[in-house]
């Protein structure tokens, strides 16, 4: 017999996954963005393999030590590094903070990013990537929580939810999750928005890297891992009833 779970396409089971945890979870507003747009750029580019909380204390230290963005620029790399310590790889993100910085500011002088609203996506996608450290997370982040424009952020939970249920496949990167899925889902910020901060949290409070929590998670009747793996037994953790 056939079950709920191999009669869905991906894409059918991505949509179902939001509908889903839009249940959980609330459906959000795009509202008003949460920081000013630079800030936005440069806590992204601490975040790499660093914790929300060590994140945070790296740049609230940063703009302690140097409250403007052309004292930055000017610090030290040893000071700076300093300042950014309790981020991972400290020194690398030091120099391309000031790269990144000293380019923003030849495009616009107070900093402010704004420029990046009247581009297309494509054309934003293209100017941010260019800058050092910024990659496709940061990119996509900056793009759709400030500008609301219709990218797919692909964080660690994101693709780790992603691949356990079946989105996307076993041997898919990060790199091309973002356009899969992107593909799978309205071209719409709001929804958007959504199916990234509801799969986030999924992936900090259900779906754990280590002891998924199956039978909390509303979407085990549809989730690859839940009915291949955790049912079975396979991962010898608690089988879902």
């Amino acid at each position: 017999m056939i079950s709920e779970n191999e009669q869905l396409s991906p894409a059918e089971k991505t949509w179902q996954t939001h509908e889903a945890l839009n249940e959980l979870y609330g459906v959000l507003d795009l509202r008003k963005p949460r920081r000013e747009p630079i800030h936005e750029l440069i806590s992204t580019m601490l975040s790499h393999r660093t914790t929300h909380a060590n994140e945070e204390k790296a740049y609230y230290r940063l703009r302690e030590w140097y409250p403007t963005w052309p004292e930055v620029i000017a610090a030290p790399v040893e000071d700076l590094t300093k300042a950014l310590e309790t981020a991972q790889y400290p020194g690398p993100k030091a120099i391309n903070i000031q790269k990144a910085l000293r380019l923003i500011q030849a495009q616009e002088p107070d900093f402010s990013l704004h420029f990046l609203e009247e581009m297309s996506v494509e054309e934003a996608m293209n100017w941010l990537m260019a800058l050092p450290g910024v990659g496709l997370k940061t990119a996509t982040l900056l793009l759709l929580f400030n500008f609301h424009k219709p990218v797919l952020p692909v964080d660690t939970h994101v693709f780790r939810v992603s691949q356990r249920v079946g989105l996307i496949g076993a041997k898919v990167t990060a790199e091309k999750a973002h356009t899969i899925l992107l593909d799978m889902l309205p071209k719409d910020a709001a929804v958007l928005f959504n199916f990234h901060k509801h799969l986030y949290w999924h992936g900090q409070r259900i779906c754990i890297w280590k002891g998924p929590k199956c039978s909390e998670c509303p979407l085990c009747s549809i989730c690859n891992y839940c009915q291949e793996v955790r049912q079975k037994g396979i991962d010898k953790g608690k089988k879902v009833m």
